[in-house]
């Protein structure tokens, strides 16, 4: 199996994996979602439906790159809730560096994800 399809079946685990996070631990993901986000719970409701669509579609030749575009528009727009997540973490001292590290790797993903369209 060549490198591409591995990294192919990683990435559709981490999405779906990371869209059935928000059902198993939504309190983890209403604390990081910011204030101006209007209906949090139906938000993250979503983001997880989205999540776990796209992590399969991507395993589906015809759908693959609808499902890569679909995850770069998601990394975008989540964005903004990763940096109140480090900006909220700096206040209460407590995973900084971790909050800081996964600000750089969203571009990273963007990438991966721009390999797949």
């Amino acid at each position: 199996m060549d490198l591409f399809k591995i990294g192919l079946y990683i990435m559709a685990a981490f999405y779906a994996y990371a869209g059935f996070s928000h059902f198993k631990n939504p309190k983890f993901f209403l604390k990081i979602t910011p204030p101006f986000i209007p209906y949090p719970e139906i938000v993250n409701i979503i983001v997880g439906i989205v999540e776990i669509a796209l992590g399969i579609m991507l395993l589906i030749p015809s759908t693959r790159s609808i499902a890569a575009w679909g995850i770069i528009i998601l990394l975008v727009a989540v964005f903004p809730a990763n940096i109140y997540h480090h900006i909220k973490a700096r206040r209460k001292g407590k995973h900084v560096t971790a909050t800081m590290i996964r600000l750089p790797f969203q571009i990273l993903f963007i990438y991966l994800a721009y390999l797949y369209i």
